[in-house]
């Protein structure tokens, strides 16, 4: 099935633990954030029709709204915003992984076997490469990073779960909570720039798809080893187990 040229869909997290006030759904929802973004295009006259939606912290309803964002709107990308509790910088994650689903969610539930999709691959990785858009990338008093581990509970549950059932065009940027140096309206910034630079990673990986290139559908094991860095110090290292939705 086509993609809708030009939609996006962004997602935020609703609450959990003690984010009664999840800064994922806070960054999203910044007033400025839809019609700043709506006004980016491709280099071209096209411009970006942007969904925002709330996703619960709940395996199952996350899984119902995730099927139909893909089914219904046919998205070109849909980047998945969540919270890491462990980070002070904006993570954007290379890959979502099938099993180890293990922490229940709000309402006490885990998937049957940790799994998200029974038969899938064990990892999927975004057709973006989110190491070369973190290092391209500078926003004034904002440190980026990626990774290759989203922390294996809901954000990346629905990460992997998006990239399945959209070929890879699908992205997972993880925010810190708030901060006084890092507002949501900072955040916001931040992420209209990291949406607009994958949105256009994204095309190019599909219009190379479309001329027989590269398949957009790629296993991450395919893809280099594991690692996080931040975007300013590419040398620098930093952990990788985190509490994040």
């Amino acid at each position: 099935m086509d993609p809708q040229a030009g939609c996006v869909v962004v997602t935020g997290f609703g609450p959990f633990r003690q984010h009664l006030v999840n800064p994922s759904w806070e960054a999203v929802q910044v007033d400025l954030f839809p019609q700043e973004l709506s006004k980016l295009g491709l280099g071209g006259d096209t411009e970006v029709e942007l969904r925002t939606l709330q996703l619960p912290v709940d395996y199952r309803a996350a899984r119902q709204e995730v099927t139909r964002i893909w089914e219904d709107l046919r998205p070109q990308l849909v980047v998945h915003v969540g919270v890491d509790a462990s980070t002070k910088v904006i993570i954007l994650e290379q890959c979502g992984k099938n099993r180890g689903y293990r922490d229940a969610d709000i309402r006490g539930f885990r998937p049957e076997g940790g799994v998200c999709v029974a038969g899938g691959p064990e990892v999927i990785a975004s057709v973006v490469s989110m190491r070369a858009v973190c290092r391209r990338l500078a926003v004034e008093d904002v440190e980026m990073a990626f990774s290759r581990d989203a922390g294996r509970y809901v954000c990346d549950y629905t990460y992997y779960l998006s990239l399945h059932l959209g070929s890879g065009h699908a992205a997972l940027v993880h925010v810190p909570p708030r901060s006084r140096g890092l507002p949501a309206s900072l955040l916001a910034k931040a992420l209209q720039v990291i949406i607009q630079a994958l949105l256009e990673e994204s095309a190019k990986a599909r219009a190379q798809s479309l001329d027989g290139g590269k398949p957009a559908h790629v296993d991450a094991s395919q893809r280099e080893p594991a690692e996080k860095m931040k975007s300013f110090s590419p040398g620098e290292s930093s952990p990788v187990h985190r509490e994040a939705s």
